[in-house]
């Protein structure tokens, strides 16, 4: 391991998005998409690396040309790749989104038989590096199956009492045959996290409540033995909850945008949030900038490459809008 550690590792899905160069129809009609980076914690990764953070992604891919393509993707995008490494068995995962804005945006993943993402296995893993961390961030979809499910809890328990671990719930319906049987793994992964991050489908998932102070509760109390020191919860277009351990709270209401595809959005969240986490600011500040992101990258086709710089954000929340032009 090299000595400066990683601002950020993320761990987790990786494929590739295809968007359509239409809005408002079918994807049975769509003629023409875009080919992009694609998964929650890559993006998270993108999106901290445009905010001048050091990060790395550990996944895996297809030993296909879109592993090639998101390697290359990466790479660009200042992510480290390192712990990007290849299945010959499996595809690299592919999913495509329909456009009917401002709040339907309907996914058709391919990942059968097995995404590569979840064959990341226990004793590949640096755990050197994922220890000296700055920051971790692992998601409930990498709890779903085996070795992945095996890989994340290990990774986790490797970062007790070490820096902020995030768990973000990233809750996939079709990932799971029951909603109930991923509530236990997501208990045991809140017992090694410091940040929980969830939106309101993901908070009732993981703890059988839905109303946002009440859900924040119930995560907190998951994890109030074991260090859970912050819980945010997400919530649409009624913006964002945050509640700490010690009492604290802030709620802030979404920033207005044009929205064109709202799927990066929490991403781009996620990559600020860690970034108000890494710089020390407070609450109110930290949720008001990754809303600022998120709303960004809402009023954008892409995800990864839509992922905002620090003066978008500032430029958004000077004029209350996250409607920009996109940086060239």
């Amino acid at each position: 391991m090299e000595s400066e550690p990683y601002d950020l590792i993320t761990m987790g899905r990786l494929g590739v998005d295809l968007y359509p160069l239409q809005a408002g129809v079918g994807l049975d009609r769509v003629d023409t998409f875009a080919k992009f980076l694609g998964g929650s914690p890559a993006n998270v990764a993108v999106a901290a690396a445009r905010l001048g953070r050091r990060t790395a992604l550990v996944s895996r891919t297809g030993a296909d040309p879109f592993g090639t393509y998101l390697r290359r993707e990466l790479k660009g995008f200042g992510v480290d790749d390192r712990w990007v490494t290849e299945v010959e068995e499996y595809l690299t995962p592919v999913t495509f989104c329909a456009l009917f804005p401002p709040d339907d945006f309907p996914l058709t993943f391919y990942r059968r038989p097995k995404a590569p993402d979840l064959e990341i296995h226990p004793h590949e893993l640096d755990l050197d590096a994922i220890r000296a961390a700055r920051v971790f961030w692992a998601t409930g979809t990498g709890l779903c199956a085996e070795p992945s499910r095996a890989a994340t809890l290990e990774a986790l328990r490797a970062r007790s009492g070490r820096g902020e671990t995030v768990l973000d719930l990233d809750w996939r319906p079709m990932f799971w045959a029951d909603p109930a049987a991923a509530r236990p793994y997501y208990a045991e992964a809140l017992r090694h996290a410091t940040v929980a991050v969830g939106n309101l489908d993901e908070c009732e998932v993981a703890t059988g409540e839905r109303e946002p102070y009440a859900a924040a509760r119930a995560l907190l109390d998951a994890g109030r033995d074991s260090g859970l020191r912050l819980v945010v919860v997400k919530q649409g277009p009624e913006g964002v909850l945050a509640l700490a351990a010690d009492g604290t709270s802030a709620e802030v209401p979404p920033l207005p945008v044009d929205v064109v595809n709202g799927l990066g959005a929490g991403d781009a969240f996620g990559g600020a949030l860690v970034h108000g986490l890494l710089a020390g600011a407070d609450l109110d500040t930290t949720l008001r900038r990754a809303n600022a992101a998120g709303a960004i990258v809402a009023g954008r086709l892409a995800c990864s490459s839509a992922m905002p710089y620090a003066a978008e954000i500032e430029e958004a929340l000077a004029g209350g809008s996250g409607t920009l032009a996109e940086k060239g």
